[in-house]
């Protein structure tokens, strides 16, 4: 019995270790997406960030392709996380749009925008991975048209607004303005957007609540 809990507890430690390795290597894959670029993620360059050997990469993830992948993922995943929160708090268009600016702010400043723009820009010369990073997108318009649902449901523009259109303008101009802002530099073009759309949206929905309360008079 003894033997048997300490293969237990070795077989255990070894799950750990290998989960921990794992981790570091994604962590360092979103590193080498931020500073070395999709062309300069290789396995080396991703292990020395995570302070492993090359090999381990292959025996964890197969390919420099997947590691990557799985980098996109993470980072998905915790902005989805982010992005729900915040658009949970919104209870207006105009507080969604402002919702959206700060998170895009953050988007450029810690670097998610960068890593989504250097897989999109590796896709470009492969298929089957920019299948696979399409497919990691997909949820955005999901979520984007459950936020828009969600608010405009609740608001003069619910008559005015093609729900599932509007999600899938909004993940396009998105995607399109963070890498724009990577590409050149300057977000502030970008950011002036988005005070226009705020102002925009309180008009429409101004308008919106006028006409109808004429017609109800």
């Amino acid at each position: 019995m003894a033997k048997s809990g300490r293969a237990s507890r070795t077989g255990s430690a070894k799950a750990d270790t290998a989960s921990a390795t794992r981790q570091a290597l994604v962590d360092a894959a979103i590193e080498s997406l931020r500073f070395d670029g999709f062309a300069g993620a290789s396995a080396r360059a991703i292990a020395t960030r995570a302070g492993v050997n090359p090999g381990l990469v292959f025996y964890h993830f197969g390919s420099v392709a997947d590691l990557l992948l799985a980098g996109l993922a993470e980072v998905s995943q915790r902005r989805m996380a982010r992005y729900s929160a915040a658009v949970d708090a919104a209870t207006t268009p105009a507080q969604l749009v402002r919702v959206a600016t700060d998170i895009f702010r953050e988007d450029l400043d810690e670097g998610y925008a960068t890593v989504l723009v250097e897989m999109i820009a590796g896709a470009g010369a492969s298929p089957e991975l920019g299948a696979q990073v399409a497919a990691l997108i997909a949820p955005w318009r999901e979520f984007a048209q459950r936020a828009i649902e969600a608010i405009v449901a609740q608001s003069p523009l619910a008559a005015l607004v093609p729900v599932g259109d509007a999600a899938y303008a909004v993940v396009a101009l998105y995607l399109g303005l963070e890498m724009l802002s990577h590409v050149d530099g300057n977000r502030e073009p970008a950011l002036r957007l988005f005070d226009q759309a705020s102002q925009l949206v309180e008009v429409l929905g101004a308008l919106t609540a006028s006409s109808i309360r004429k017609d109800s008079q």
